[in-house]
């Protein structure tokens, strides 16, 4: 039976090629993970993908002639409803705040299971507004709070007042009339655990029902412009046109908060990273490539190139990395139009290899995603499978031994194992909680007070020191002994033993050094969401805009798949 096998085995090898996954110390590197794009496995496409057939409709619009008030939209298909209930507030311009700890915003939202009845929105009335310190309930699934881009917003309500569209170069700067600072769910402040609704097959992706709120705000603010601009002048105003509505998106400005969530979410994001990983691997083994994907990944790849050239930044660093993109997907587009032969054999793994060789990650990341869009028969299976079930893998396997742990760190983390983190460029930084701010921050261990406040996302030092322990210790002892000794080290000894089963779960870099762009961490996870243009502000955070392009509700059941390499400007 055996030699059966490995005569299978060799028959597979030398009819069809087997593409390994790429190594796990090489892409989880954070300028590699710093360069990725959003592609069809992105949350906000998927969600849109998802809810195409669903039946929108805006059920209550009841603001004045300032554009205060509520408003609800929804989507409905057969028995269920997920409906966005919007309160728009006035507020003085010295109120308005960004921050986690604000207060007071312009609009806040939230989504609600099902059909609201007059009680709930009257209940809600009282507590979104206050966000953090109000409370929601299990028929609520997600909370969200946004603020005007009050420059934007103005000039546009004037325009189109007097009966003028708005300046396009002005909104091509900005993208958005209003700016999300925070959206939340999975059973913080009342609302609904995630227990109740995680098997619902529509929301089976990470982040759905986010993303769908972040959406339907899309369409509150471009129907509150109009309403107000028809309030001020009935007689002259116009509607914000359609296609400029399209280019419009919700803008967002994210810190370091969002850093943490990649290096606690261990198996959440192997899946991502796992996904995306297949994703190229089943691309690459593709043999013979039909004349249609390969005219269409051709033509997304042209197509994308006005649409680099259309990000607006200040950024010198990512001046830099958007100038190297756009000269080697030129580049690319050189080879794939007069050097390379779709026609041969394995062709997106030549691509790829190609890429590998000739250009920088930023542009292999780039290319990788649009390789997805032509294969949604690979990319739809895959997109169920980034979630995670979390708390299955929490456990410490306490009979396991010292010997089999010390084997996992030294195949799982031999870059992370040989940093000397004696020196001081190599354990400068430290991340802790800001006491005003309420949001993680990072500071210089040599030069700021406050080390003894350190939080724990550390892992390659807490790595290093784990190991260090375990060379010292008994090869057969079980790891519930040495635990009893070292349990400062048990949430390393926990990564260990994810990783040896997720082997795209962690950075695998040094998260205190010197060196560290903190960014990369915030776009890693910003290409997932769908994220199509960063514009960095600092190394610590930047600007996106969500939905930027994206077809607007009644577009819906017939949109064109690819409009994310449109030009969105």
């Amino acid at each position: 039976m055996g030699y059966l096998v490995i005569i299978g085995i060799i028959f597979i090898r030398i009819f069809r090629m087997i593409v390994e996954l790429r190594d796990p110390n090489i892409i989880m590197k954070l300028s590699r993970l710093g360069s990725f794009h959003q592609s069809k496995l992105s949350f906000l496409r998927s969600f849109l993908n998802e809810f195409k057939d669903w039946d929108y409709k805006r059920d209550k619009f009841e603001l004045d002639e300032n554009g205060f008030g509520v408003a609800v939209y929804s989507f409905k298909k057969k028995e269920r409803v997920y409906s966005l209930i919007c309160f728009a507030n006035k507020i003085k311009d010295e109120e308005r705040s960004d921050r986690v700890i604000a207060t007071k915003w312009d609009a806040a939202f939230t989504l609600h299971d099902g059909v609201p009845l007059k009680k709930d929105i009257e209940r809600l009335k009282k507590e979104v507004p206050k966000q953090e310190i109000g409370r929601l309930s299990y028929k609520e699934l997600t909370l969200s709070r946004a603020n005007k881009s009050i420059r934007v917003f103005d000039h546009v309500v004037e325009r189109l007042s007097n009966g003028i569209q708005p300046d396009l170069n002005l909104l091509e700067k900005v993208g958005y009339l209003y700016r999300t600072t925070a959206v939340y769910g999975s059973g913080k402040f009342g609302l609904a655990d995630r227990f109740r609704i995680k098997n619902r097959e529509e929301i089976n992706g990470p982040f759905r029902l986010e993303m769908m709120l972040v959406y339907l705000v899309r369409q509150f603010t471009f129907d509150q412009v109009n309403h107000v601009a028809e309030k001020r002048n009935p007689k002259s105003a116009v509607k914000l046109d359609l296609k400029i509505c399209k280019n419009l998106g919700i803008g967002n400005s994210t810190g370091l908060g969002m850093a943490p969530f990649i290096v606690n979410h261990p198996t959440l994001l192997n899946n991502w990273i796992l996904c995306r990983e297949t994703a190229l691997k089943k691309i690459r083994e593709i043999k013979e490539v039909e004349i249609k994907d390969s005219n269409l990944f051709k033509e997304c790849v042209r197509n994308s190139i006005k649409n680099i050239t259309s990000w607006n930044t200040e950024s010198e660093y990512q001046l830099i990395k958007i100038k190297d993109l756009l000269k080697d997907v030129r580049k690319f587009v050189n080879f794939i139009e007069k050097e390379f032969n779709f026609k041969k054999n394995y062709p997106f793994n030549e691509i790829y290899l190609w890429l590998e060789k000739e250009t920088c990650e930023e542009c292999i990341e780039y290319i990788v995603s649009i390789m997805m869009e032509p294969y949604n028969e690979i990319i739809q299976p895959l997109i169920k499978e980034m979630s995670s079930d979390e708390e299955k893998y929490f456990n410490i396997p306490s009979e396991r031994t010292v010997e089999e742990l010390r084997s996992i760190l030294e195949k799982k983390y031999p870059n992370i194992l040989v940093i000397n983190f004696e020196k001081e460029a190599n354990y400068k930084k430290f991340w802790f909680i800001s006491k005003n701010k309420e949001e993680p921050r990072m500071a210089d261990r040599f030069k700021e007070e406050g080390s003894e406040l350190e939080q724990p996302l550390a892992i390659a030092r807490d790595i290093k020191d784990l190991y260090t322990e375990l060379l010292q210790s008994k090869k057969n002892l079980t790891i519930d002994k040495f635990l009893m000794e070292n349990s400062h080290l048990r949430h390393v000894v926990r990564r260990a033993f994810i990783i040896e089963k997720f082997p795209y779960s962690e950075i695998q870099d040094n998260t205190i050094s010197e060196k560290i762009i903190p960014i990369d961490m915030l776009r890693l996870k910003l290409s997932f969401f769908g994220a199509l243009k960063f514009d960095p502000r600092s190394d610590k955070w930047l600007r996106i805009c969500m939905f930027q392009g994206a077809p607007l509700p009644h577009e819906l059941n017939n949109y064109d798949e690819q409009w994310v390499y449109k030009n969105h400007s």
